[in-house]
């Protein structure tokens, strides 16, 4: 079973079968495919209206016309919630329509750069951090500042998670899915555990549930993405989230001090982890957490599809990754978060942006959540009294953040984290000793890919 890409895959109870893992590492594929050119034809020459710059409140309250939208969401509950915002957005807006283009996930996202380079929709679906960061430095996604700057309900991190390299947004989020340390309360509760506020804490914890028979940390990799969860957690403990973002964007030394400390740091902790992890999926790892044989599990919140909705999920909580450096504290964490952009050139400019102030919004997102109750809005004003507690929780956890990393294959180009990363880590966990020729190694791809 592929990786959950998105927070609304992450309750196999919540959400039917079709809605499952999408494969993220395929960005930029090569080659323009018949369906790179269905993609490219898209945004189509129908749209129609204004296309002078606009702001959500300003001048786009004029504004009129056919707004394209081009969705990733091709399984039927994400298709469904967005069709319903779509609905309430042209029912409060009579001079505007939308037409929403959907495509397969995995082919949107293969073929994404022909798409953008050909005749793109108005308003697409993204992804923020570098992919988003990557498609405005080359100059194809529209600058959408002047609708953030009318926006209320986002935090500060979900702006600079939505911020290019020149300082302006380029994204409009809609929903994430926080990363942490899951546990089981009644296993918890039972054996006296207290949740860790500093890595020694951890450290003493997991000697604790040793003792007790108890795996420490649920740990698996065999389709190798998961770990890379650890390696960031660790990388914005030790040092820090600028040098998280600058590391993964290829401005940083992958064979320097900084990084071989996290390595040396992780290191130290690998025992506590599940042994023979490259031999088993994440499912099985979160398995172990359910069953009460492993007393933590880092992951995504979709670890909850293993959980039986009801009491089982009830008993499911989390704590975010605890402090290792004080000087840099434990308020950066990884929640990918999700939402639309706009083209570098739109067809209805004032179209798109009064699209995109919607989608923000907490209206837009409180229906959203009516059709797709497994999904976390991004706006802190949604109502959250229809919330599952995990869901509660999640929210209140990403709100508080100061800083908000993406994941590694988000945060980074996508042939870097497959070809490079994947392996690298994969070397680490089977010998964690030669740090120093991994990390030597993967500076030198690092190099022949970035160019720098």
């Amino acid at each position: 079973m592929a990786r959950p890409r998105t927070f609304e895959e992450y309750l196999a109870s919540l959400v039917p079968p079709s809605v499952r893992g999408v494969d993220r590492r395929t960005l930029l594929a090569g080659g323009v495919s018949l369906s790179a050119l269905a993609l490219a034809g898209c945004g189509g020459d129908s749209g129609s209206g204004s296309s002078t710059s606009a702001s959500g409140g300003g001048s786009a309250a004029a504004a009129t016309g056919e707004v394209t939208l081009g969705s990733n969401q091709s399984d039927a509950v994400p298709k469904a919630a967005i069709q319903a915002v779509v609905d309430a957005f042209q029912k409060a807006n009579s001079g505007l329509t939308v037409k929403v283009n959907t495509v397969d996930h995995n082919t949107f996202q293969e073929n994404i750069n022909n798409y953008l380079q050909g005749s793109p929709d108005d308003v697409f679906m993204w992804f923020a951090g570098y992919r988003m960061r990557f498609f405005a430095s080359q100059g194809l996604a529209g600058d959408i500042s002047d609708v953030w700057s009318g926006m209320s309900g986002l935090s500060d991190a979900m702006k600079k998670s939505s911020t290019g390299d020149d300082g302006k947004q380029y994204l409009m989020p809609s929903t994430y899915y926080p990363w942490a340390l899951f546990y089981r309360k009644s296993l918890w509760e039972e054996k006296g555990y207290e949740v860790p506020k500093t890595l020694d804490d951890l450290k003493t914890l997991g000697a604790k549930m040793k003792a007790d028979g108890i795996d420490p940390i649920a740990f698996g990799d065999k389709d190798g993405w998961p770990a890379m969860g650890t390696f960031d957690q660790l990388n914005l403990r030790v040092n820090g989230y600028d040098f998280h973002v600058a590391l993964m964007a290829g401005k940083e030394d992958w064979a320097g001090d900084k990084v071989k400390k996290v390595f040396e740091t992780w290191r130290d902790i690998l025992p506590l982890h599940q042994a023979d992890s490259l031999g088993r999926t994440w499912q099985e790892a979160a398995q172990s957490l359910q069953q009460k044989k492993s007393g933590m599990y880092l992951l995504g919140t979709f670890v909850a599809q293993q959980f039986e909705q009801g009491a089982e999920q009830e008993d499911l909580d989390f704590f975010t990754f605890p402090e290792i450096d004080s000087a840099i504290g434990a308020d950066a964490i990884e929640a990918p978060i999700d939402g639309y952009m706009m083209r570098a050139k739109p067809k209805n400019e004032a179209g798109a942006k009064k699209y995109l102030a919607y989608a923000g919004s907490k209206d837009a997102q409180q229906v959203l959540l009516a059709k797709d109750p497994s999904v976390i809005g991004a706006n802190s004003e949604v109502d959250t009294t229809s919330y599952t507690s995990l869901q509660k929780k999640s929210a209140e956890f990403v709100a508080s953040a100061k800083s908000i990393a993406q994941f590694m294959d988000r945060d980074t180009r996508p042939d870097f984290a497959s070809t490079v990363m994947i392996p690298a880590i994969q070397e680490f966990i089977k010998n964690p000793t030669d740090i120093d020729g991994i990390t030597k190694n993967i500076q030198a791809q690092k190099v022949s890919i970035f160019g720098s």
